[in-house]
């Protein structure tokens, strides 16, 4: 039977850890609202962005003056992954499903012969990655140092991969995050960004002529490297407010089952009590008895 005191101390112990997930949970439920909105007032901008970039992208075609980023270099020999992940963990299982998902995309290109790069931004994927793939690392981004998650941010994340890009390094850019749906549901997504890729029109659909001035190569030439760090951008967020979803979920599970843990150890701590004072009764009443 576990002493009357350790039984205590571990009440004590886990009434301390539900404090600390209760109030965590608080904390990203503050922080998801924030999050939230701000992933989805993104969401028109770059669907929109991506519309008219496709557009663009059409009006092209397969032409010889067509920008590299959006042609790429003709090959598909290279391929360099980068994981957008947070850089704390206790947010269940958000990063561990990013990192799923990319170790699914490496098996995949690696058994068809693909080489294979790997750039991490948020220290809990390069964490994850390194323990099977740290020869294919080729770079990590830490984001800790930032508090509130800008454009700038995204940028410098872009213009990296496009000066790898321009440098030949490699072929094909797929970004991996998480989409947020719900505070119960984020979806992890792979995004290939180079060569630009856009949804082709729905069928029927009406299509809206434009005259472009200078040509559809010299905008695209320029839109371009923003769409890359659109992109990025747009993921970025997503992950912030999956992030703190998968957090605010995780620490509601920790809460509630550390009551659980609370009630079930008081009913042991109770028994034990009693099966306490019942021995001491019995010892006082023997006693007496033999006196």
């Amino acid at each position: 039977m576990p002493n009357l005191k350790d039984l205590k101390n571990r009440i004590a112990s886990v009434k301390s850890t539900r404090k600390i997930t209760k109030a965590m949970q608080m904390v990203a439920a503050a922080k998801l609202r924030r999050a939230q909105d701000a992933a989805e007032m993104s969401r028109p901008y770059t669907e929109r962005f991506s519309a008219v970039m496709g557009a663009l992208a059409a009006s092209v075609g397969d032409s010889a003056s067509a920008p590299r980023l959006l042609a790429g270099t003709g090959e598909d020999k290279v391929h360099l992954l980068v994981v957008l992940t947070s850089e704390r963990g206790l947010c269940g299982g958000f990063n561990a499903n990013i990192a799923k998902l990319a170790r699914q995309h490496i098996l995949k290109l690696r058994s068809a012969g693909k080489t294979v790069k790997v750039m991490t931004v948020g220290k809990k994927g390069r964490d994850s990655m390194r323990r099977d793939y740290s020869d294919l690392f080729v770079d990590h981004v830490d984001m800790s140092g930032v508090k509130r998650l800008g454009y700038a941010d995204a940028q410098g994340v872009a213009r990296n991969i496009l000066d790898r890009f321009d440098a030949g390094e490699f072929d094909v850019c797929t970004i991996f995050y998480a989409e947020f749906e719900n505070v119960v549901t984020q979806i992890p997504t792979a995004q290939q960004i180079i060569p630009a890729s856009f949804e082709a029109p729905e069928a029927g659909a009406e299509q809206t002529l434009y005259d472009y001035e200078p040509s559809e190569e010299e905008i695209l030439a320029d839109l371009l490297p923003r769409g890359v760090a659109v992109q990025i951008f747009a993921a970025l967020l997503e992950n912030a407010a999956s992030e703190q979803g998968a957090r605010m979920s995780a620490m509601d599970n920790a809460t509630r089952n550390a009551g659980e843990m609370i009630e079930d150890l008081t009913i042991e701590y109770n028994r034990s009590r009693q099966a306490v004072i019942t021995n001491e009764l019995i010892e006082i009443i023997s006693g007496a008895e033999a006196l």
